[in-house]
Parts: structure tokens; C-alpha cells; sequence
């Protein structure tokens, strides 16, 4: 069974693993996409009881949207909880040029198309993908408001939002959920916010948790990268080497525990107390069976802090 939570103040019951769609996203971030694979891991997914599912309109401008809506057809709504974030407004066609926009007529529109692609009646969690420094929040926080009375979405959040950010939003509507990044190589999400989501009881769903794969242990330090990660400093130069260094000592403990490096990975930042669910970028359904058993075990105190020595 997995493992769930009460996504903080609000009524949604999730699993604490979340299945991440951004890899969905093949025609902007990601060279391929294997449909039957990522398919085969969505079914995969619920029969396991991970009943969380993270998208946005940005992830393909689009298309991680709708094959998530084709690849959830047929399974009874109540069966899965859907996230989905709006902000990156293109110019034109899919694969153009994209502004941030959170004014109250986009979001009204896009969560329109955004139900269209999913093939659903209701976004059970829709969030500001980013902060959009031309719109006064009490403009956007009025969209979100028109949209959960209109049933069109049941709760909101926020993703990539700092402490002030959280707190303007939060004088104008109620944003019940933060979607910060956070990992065992990056914890700057410890520094303020956390403290802030714990005070108001915000549902955490944090992002990046295996800083797309780095945290698995199945990189030497020498590799290169055609998608994102070739523009990402933890996989570049003498920082590469020395996160595979971190990895490694992380394996050691893992192994000690009968766990994968993944695993143990997930379990660090699940173990903190402000943190209800981690996102993982899904593609297989070994990926998210091995995903799924970070959930039902817990870290001593001991364990815990040995694993942050081990990534100092």
C-alpha cells in the first residue's frame, strides 16, 4: 500500500511519491518520449496506489498535458488527483516564443484549455507556475478564486514561489499549496520557506528530488548531456564531480539499509517535517516501482543526519 497524506490544509488524500510529467515534455525539454513505456507506467503507477500526478501547460507547451488525458482514459476520476500549474504564455503556435502571465484573463483561458487536454472536469490542484512580476497578485488570486467557484479547480498553489512571494499571494486569496524545489543537493528550500509552510500549514509538494537523476547513483562524473542537463551546473565540470562523490557516499548508506540510492535519496527529503509529497520524473514502470519503495519505512534520527554528512 502507499504511503499517503493529508496534502496540508487541504481535503486531498495523496500518495507521498508524486508522479512527475515533465518528462512528457519531449518536443521542448526532452529529445523522445517512449509513449508505451511512459503508458505502461502511469497503469503501473495507480496499481500501486500512487494516486498523484504533477503537469503543467509549459511541459511541451501542451503535450505532457494530453498524454497524461489520454493515457488516464477509462480510470474513474476519483481514482486520481491531477496538479497543474499555468504562467508561460506562447506567442502564437506551440514551440514559440513565451511570455510569463498570470493576469486573471489568461489564467481563466488556459485553465480552460488545460481541461480540454486533460480530458477532465476539474483540476484538483492548479498552480502559479512562477511569480509574474507584471500582474499584482490580487489579479491573479481573483482568477483562482473565479475558478474554484466556477468547479473548474478545487484547491491552489503556487510552484517556485520565495517566502514574500507566499505571503503577498496569501494577502490577497489562498493559496493552499508551494511547489519549491528541494533535494538532498539542494536545500536552500530549508532556509526560510520551509518555516514558512509549516507556520501556515501549506501543502509541500517539492520538486526536482532526484535532480533529474543525478541522486539515482548511476552517473560516473564523466558523462555528457544532450537535453537539460547540459545546461545544468550540478552536471557540469568539477561540480559533477564532486555531487557523484556525494552520490556515491549516499549509496554506501543505502546499501547499509537494504535500499536503493534512489530510494534513500527520496526518504531524505520526505523525512522533513514540512515536506508532504516529493515529485519523481517518471518514463518506466521500473522507475516508479523502485520510486514507490521509498514510501512505508522512515530514517532514524542517526540515519537522517548521517545521510546529510554524506552530501556535505
Amino acid at each position: 500500500m502507499a504511503e499517503m497524506i493529508q496534502l496540508g490544509r487541504t481535503d486531498l488524500n495523496v500518495s507521498r511519491i508524486c508522479f512527475g510529467c515533465w518528462q512528457m515534455s519531449a518536443n521542448r525539454f526532452w529529445p523522445t518520449v517512449d509513449e508505451q513505456k511512459m503508458q505502461a507506467a502511469v497503469r503501473e503507477a495507480l496499481e500501486l496506489g500512487v494516486n498523484f500526478f504533477d503537469t503543467a501547460d509549459a511541459y511541451g507547451d501542451g503535450h505532457a498535458e494530453m498524454l497524461l488525458g489520454r493515457m488516464l482514459e477509462g480510470v474513474p476520476r476519483d481514482r486520481y488527483i491531477l496538479a497543474d500549474k499555468v504562467y508561460h504564455h506562447w506567442l502564437g503556435e506551440p514551440g514559440s516564443k513565451r511570455v510569463g502571465d498570470l493576469s486573471c484573463d489568461y489564467i481563466l483561458w488556459e485553465c480552460e484549455q488545460s481541461l480540454k487536454r486533460l480530458n477532465t472536469d476539474v483540476i484538483d490542484l492548479y498552480q502559479a507556475h512562477f511569480y509574474d512580476v507584471l500582474t499584482h497578485p490580487e489579479e491573479t488570486a481573483r482568477a483562482f478564486e473565479k475558478l474554484k467557484k466556477d468547479g473548474k479547480i478545487r484547491y491552489y498553489g503556487a510552484s517556485n514561489y520565495n517566502a514574500e512571494h507566499m505571503r503577498a499571494a496569501n494577502r490577497f486569496g489562498h493559496f493552499d499549496t508551494l511547489q519549491p524545489r528541494y533535494n538532498l543537493l539542494d536545500r536552500a528550500f530549508e532556509e526560510e520557506l520551509a518555516y514558512y509552510c509549516m507556520a501556515e500549514n501549506i501543502g509541500v509538494l517539492c520538486y526536482s528530488t532526484l535532480e533529474c537523476g543525478l541522486l539515482t547513483g548511476k552517473f560516473t562524473g564523466d558523462e555528457k548531456f544532450d537535453d537539460v542537463r547540459g545546461i545544468m551546473a550540478s552536471f557540469q565540470g568539477e561540480q559533477f564531480q564532486k555531487n557523484v562523490q556525494r552520490v556515491q557516499r549516499l549509496g554506501e548508506i543505502a546499501e547499509s539499509l537494504g535500499k536503493s540510492t534512489t530510494q534513500l535519496a527520496i526518504r531524505g527529503a520526505l523525512e522533513h517535517p514540512a515536506v508532504h509529497c516529493t515529485i519523481v520524473g517518471i518514463k518506466t514502470p521500473e522507475q516508479i516501482r523502485e520510486a514507490a519503495g521509498a514510501m512505508g519505512w522512515a530514517l532514524t534520527r542517526e540515519q537522517y543526519y548521517d545521510v546529510r554528512a554524506a552530501m556535505a
